[in-house]
This record gives C-alpha cells, structure tokens and sequence, in this order.
C-alpha cells in the first residue's frame, strides 16, 4: 500500500466513518478494487487530504458538485459525514442555494429533498 492510500484510508474514515468503510471494505470484490484504489488515493489521499480548506469547506463544496453535476446518489452519504466534518445544515442549505442560481433549480431541489430525508432519518437514528 502507498502513503497516499494509506493517508486517504485514514481520511475516508475520519469523514465517513468507520462503519461505512467497513461496509464499502467488505463488499469490494477483485473487479472494483482498483476502482476503490483509486478514490481512496486520488479522492481521499489527496483532495480530502490536503490542508488548503477545512473539511468543512470541502463537504460544501462536495455536496454542490454532486447536486450540480446531477450525481445525486452520494448526496446522503455525505450529507451524513456533515457530522464529522463541521459543515452545519445551514451552510448546506447556503451551498445549495448556489447550485440553484449556477446549476438550476430542479438540481438544487431534488438535493434539498435528499438532505432533508438525510437529516430526517439522522435525528429518528439519535433517538
């Protein structure tokens, strides 16, 4: 294993957390492993782990994009991982906002909807 898989591995699990990794661990098979190499190094050991923004910003930034470019089925993991990362409901609710106005409304909505279900299931699991 290289430092930046081992380094990204090790972000993965900060901000995720260590159950959805294990999860994700456990169903990697030989045909996605070197996918899964590659965005624990390339995702995880060198964009979540630079120290240029806070993680924080970088969940703002990544829920955006992924409401933005349409790619909605990770919204909710990483609406989940806003717990570890800083990123509070409210500038979630700013991020997407700027994905309306740059993006277009119906992204920004269905995104709204999923961190709503998101938030909801969150607070039912608290309980």
């Amino acid at each position: 294993m290289s430092d930046r898989f081992e380094r990204g591995m090790k972000v993965r699990r900060e901000v995720l957390g260590d159950a959805h990794v294990d999860r994700a661990e456990a169903a990697k098979t030989e045909f996605d492993q070197p996918f899964q190499a590659l965005i624990t190094e390339g995702a995880w050991g060198t964009v979540w782990a630079s120290d240029r923004l806070t993680r924080r910003e970088r969940s703002m930034l990544t829920i955006a994009l992924l409401a933005a470019t349409g790619n909605f089925e990770e919204i909710p993991m990483h609406i989940r991982a806003t717990t570890r990362t800083g990123a509070s409901r409210e500038d979630i609710a700013e991020a997407l906002q700027h994905v309306a106005i740059y993006a277009g409304v119906p992204k920004a909505n269905h995104a709204l909807k999923l961190a709503k279900q998101t938030y909801a299931e969150m607070e039912k699991n608290e309980e």
